[in-house]
Formats: C-alpha cells, structure tokens, sequence
C-alpha cells in the first residue's frame, strides 16, 4: 500500500465537495478548483474524510494512488490557504513594479519586461527585489513563478538574475589570469 495513498484527507469547515463521475469540483474561501481524476482509482468521501483505494497492485495503480490523494489533498489545501512562492531579484539594477495588475520587470534586457497575471493569480510587490505570486491552484503559481524567473534566471558567476527565495546558487569560480 502507498504510503501517502492510504492516508486520509479531512475536509476543513467550509470547504464544499461536489462529484460528478471523476470529475471532482472543491469549492472553499479563496476560490474553486476542479480536477478530473483517473478511473482506477476509487474515491470515497464519508462525512468529513476522503478515503483513496485503488483497484489493483499493478505499477501505474500504485503510482496514481499516491498521486491522486496529493492532488485532491493540495486542492482542498489551495482553497482553505492558499499557496504562494516568493522570487528575488539579485543584481544592480534589477527591480520590480506593479502597474495596475501587470508586472514590469527591470532585468538588465534593452526593454522592460511586463508580465500580465494568468487567471487566479495575484502578484505583490512588498520591496523592490521581492516578488511574491499567490493562488489556490499549486501548479498555476509554480508555473507562473518558474515563468517569471526563466526572464532571468540566475548565472553562477555573479549569481545576478531572478531566484526563488530559499533557491542557492552554486558559484562558479572566474577565469584565472595565470599562463
């Protein structure tokens, strides 16, 4: 048995759960998420838990069974939460602003870059330097995050450019000027 798999999931106070076949909708505070998930695995939902059982012990089954149960434990998660990641900008010169909803980044190019918020994103600018990306859907602010930092993505010489906030850069050494 998945370790993770077999773990149950409990649905926190007001956080609503509608099933229609597969295709689940989990509706809290900070929004709505709906996720189709595989038939070979067989969710349950009894009062206030989530129970997750899969139909054999083939390889894929065991894979999807941990699987699914992180998938629908980060949406219940996302719309209780929330999730965020925060991004530094390291160099002079580098900076951040918000103008309206879009994201204007200063990161050493011949132009600013202006970023617009997909669709359940926020974007904050607490400092200059700082960036921080919140949402209820996990993979939208890692993909967002990721897509702000691939503007920029941090060299190992200088370590200048966009890095998560506990992200370390390994250093390279420079060129030496001996023979």
């Amino acid at each position: 048995m998945s370790r993770i798999g077999k773990m149950p999931i409990t649905i926190p106070d007001g956080v609503e759960i509608k099933r229609e076949g597969q295709v689940f909708t989990v509706k809290g505070p900070k929004g709505t998420l709906t996720r189709e998930f595989r038939p070979e695995i067989n969710i349950e939902i009894e009062g206030n838990t989530i129970r997750l059982t899969r139909s054999s012990d083939e390889p894929l089954h065991r894979s999807l069974h941990g699987l699914t149960r992180t998938l629908l434990a980060n949406m219940v998660e996302g719309v209780t939460k929330g999730f965020s990641k925060n991004l530094e900008l390291v160099g002079v010169g580098y900076r951040a602003s918000l103008q309206g909803k879009k994201l204007v980044l200063a990161v050493g190019k011949s132009h600013p870059v202006e970023m617009e918020p997909w669709e359940g994103i926020e974007i904050e600018v607490p400092a200059p330097n700082i960036i921080t990306v919140k949402g209820c859907d996990k993979e939208k602010v890692g993909a967002f995050a990721a897509d702000i930092r691939n503007q920029r993505p941090p060299e190992p010489y200088k370590g200048k450019g966009i890095k998560y906030e506990n992200e370390v850069i390994r250093r390279k050494e420079g060129k030496t000027g001996g023979k």
